[in-house]
């Protein structure tokens, strides 16, 4: 019998990312594969004192992880596809985009108030001009401060000092397994409110484009639903180009599904781009068959036809 060799799997340290990398591990292993860890420091993680913008924003938390790969040191890369840069001068040569395993609530979550019992001039904290720009444009009362830190560090803010209120991706908050403490409020935000980040909420794993027996490994993990969704996303981040500052947002979803395994059916994706300051957001939708085409399409529409390039250089935080 033929034994599979160990597929070593690296990923940030910290409590989520460790969960993600054990739930990756955990597909992997239920599909007869082999599995250890490859724990690696970033930047993103050592720095928790400064703005992620300061660090290089886009690719803080995944650079490291992605370079282990790259040496040898790890077979694949598990990210939360949110961090990972989509236009393809950020992107790493020699590595692809394996597997899109599943993705969670892919909304945000206010933590310490709800929209209605937040008080005028209250204080939220946030690490995301998406966040931000979004809660200005239906609040411009509102008031904010940077957020840094892990999942459980950055929820402690929440009714601290004068911080009422923080706002978190529910995702990490759900695979983590937190509740609330008695008395703390908590809003789930309707996208169509908040909008979330591209790829929010999904799992992505990398490993080198000529590394056949990791990628055949990857595959049996692969969720397609997952991946049309993500991929419309990320098209649509990539058109808007690599040198971006302005804040922005994508969803999309699948409607008549007619693929065994998720390969078919309707993407509707919605996308919007702000102004720094919250007072201009502008919002698409569009429809179709083809995820990286209606991402794309989405894209120039905003920029194109809603004056979205009058607003400034645009980027996704």
């Amino acid at each position: 019998m033929t034994v599979q060799p160990v597929v070593r799997l690296a990923t940030r340290g910290s409590p989520l990312a460790l969960w993600q990398a054990r739930r990756v591990a955990r597909l992997l292993e239920a599909s007869g594969v082999e599995t250890s860890l490859v724990t690696v420091e970033t930047e993103g993680d050592r720095r928790t004192d400064v703005p992620l913008q300061s660090i290089g924003g886009q690719g803080v938390f995944v650079k490291e992880v992605q370079a282990a790969v790259v040496r040898g040191e790890a077979d694949a890369a598990v990210h939360s596809a949110k961090d990972l840069p989509a236009t393809s001068e950020l992107q790493v040569p020699g590595l692809v985009l394996a597997a899109f395993p599943e993705r969670a609530d892919p909304r945000d979550l206010l933590v310490g108030a709800t929209l209605e019992t937040l008080g005028t001039g209250a204080r939220v904290a946030t690490g995301s001009a998406r966040r931000r720009v979004q809660l200005a444009n239906l609040r411009p009362d509102l008031l904010f401060t940077d957020l840094r830190g892990n999942l459980a560090t950055r929820l402690a803010v929440a009714g601290a000092g004068d911080v009422t209120a923080v706002v978190v991706a529910a995702a990490g908050v759900e695979r983590l397994g937190w509740s609330p403490p008695d008395g703390v409020e908590t809003e789930v935000l309707d996208p169509m409110v908040m909008l979330p980040q591209v790829g929010q909420g999904a799992l992505a794993v990398e490993c080198g484009i000529d590394d056949e027996r990791t990628r055949a490994a990857l595959t049996l993990i692969d969720d397609g639903s997952v991946r049309r969704a993500v991929s419309a996303e990320r098209a649509y981040l990539a058109e808007l180009g690599g040198g971006c500052t302005l804040p922005v947002g994508a969803y999309a979803t699948l409607t008549d599904n007619g693929g065994r395994d998720g390969d078919g059916g309707t993407v509707t994706l919605t996308g919007i781009m702000g102004s720094d300051d919250g007072r201009v957001v502008l919002r698409h939708t569009a429809s179709g068959d083809d995820p990286e085409q209606i991402g794309r399409a989405v894209a120039r529409y905003l920029l194109d036809d809603a004056g979205g390039s009058s607003l400034g250089t645009v980027g996704d935080r």
